[in-house]
């Protein structure tokens, strides 16, 4: 199957392009912006990034190993990474982390028995002064306690359809 971007990522390609001194240099952009769309970073998506970007499928892949950000296979629509640098830790993260893999009924790099949430641990999240956090998505949740986190995922939770992918 082949991977294409939409009308709308195609005007964005388009515009993002202009900004750089050469292709190759709109590689994480575009490959953000082929994530948006189709919500990893597949086999297809690697291809279309090497061939718009005129350079090898491998550099691209490269890249996508490289960044923990790019997701290398299919994630749910939430995706939850848990701070476990040290400040992080000493403050709760290893206890939201195991709350969570037992809340969802998964491990790291897995996904929650609902489909809703993918969990991931991050190496650091750059919010050591307000240990515990996790980033859901784009949005960064401080000084959390395992109550606030579970208020966190119920509505979040409530707000996604089963199966969305």
């Amino acid at each position: 199957m082949t991977f294409t971007l939409s009308a709308e990522s195609e005007k964005i390609l388009d515009e993002l392009l202009t900004r750089y001194p050469t292709k190759r240099a709109a590689c994480l952009p575009l490959l953000h912006l082929c994530q948006r769309q189709a919500g990893w970073v597949s086999p297809e998506v690697i291809d279309f990034v090497a061939k718009r970007l005129e350079i090898a499928a491998s550099e691209v892949q490269g890249v996508v190993t490289f960044y923990t950000m790019y997701h290398q296979k299919q994630v749910a629509p939430n995706v939850v990474w848990v701070c476990r640098t040290l400040s992080c830790d000493l403050r709760g993260g290893r206890e939201l982390q195991h709350h969570l893999e037992k809340r969802f009924g998964c491990g790291v790099n897995e996904t929650s028995q609902d489909g809703k949430f993918t969990l991931k641990k991050a190496e650091c999240l750059a919010a050591c002064g307000q240990a515990p956090m996790v980033q859901i998505n784009d949005s960064y949740h401080e000084n959390l306690t395992l109550e606030s986190l579970d208020r966190l995922i119920d509505d979040i939770a409530a707000k996604t359809a089963v199966g969305k992918q």
